[in-house]
């Protein structure tokens, strides 16, 4: 066959070996930045309709949403404070034990934790209350 640089004969076996390690697939996956978790589209509207609720009402002024490998973070914020008045996580690690959602207070308490965004926005949104 071909020779090598080094004035031997070129092995066709050690080729075969080279060009299947860098096959197009396997370069794609080596080169693919990991995924980043997110709120599906049902979660960001359960969220929003909380969120313009509470600002209608006049409680809350601002949110941040963040997007990061290991969770995903929804932070309401009111009247220009530098904090986070409370904070709603997703965290995809927890589906199986706890619930992956969590509502944080300022101070890093969990408020509430489930398996469904819906039961555990209900702490921040308790609804209509009787009066007497």
């Amino acid at each position: 066959m071909g020779e090598s640089l080094q004035g031997g004969v070129k092995d066709d076996r050690s080729l075969l070996k080279f060009s299947k390690s860098l096959s197009p697939k396997a370069t794609s996956r080596a080169n693919r930045a990991p995924e980043r978790i997110s709120f599906s589209r049902e979660e960001l509207t359960s969220l929003l309709n909380l969120y313009g609720r509470n600002v209608s009402n006049g409680v809350w002024c601002d949110y941040a949403m963040d997007f990061l490998y290991d969770r995903a973070v929804f932070s309401i914020y009111r009247a220009n404070s530098a904090h986070a008045l409370y904070t709603i996580e997703k965290k995809p690690k927890l589906r199986n034990k706890q619930g992956q959602y969590q509502v944080l207070n300022r101070q890093g308490r969990v408020l509430k934790r489930g398996h469904q965004l819906v039961q555990v926005l209900r702490v921040l949104d308790p609804g209509f209350a009787v009066v007497k």
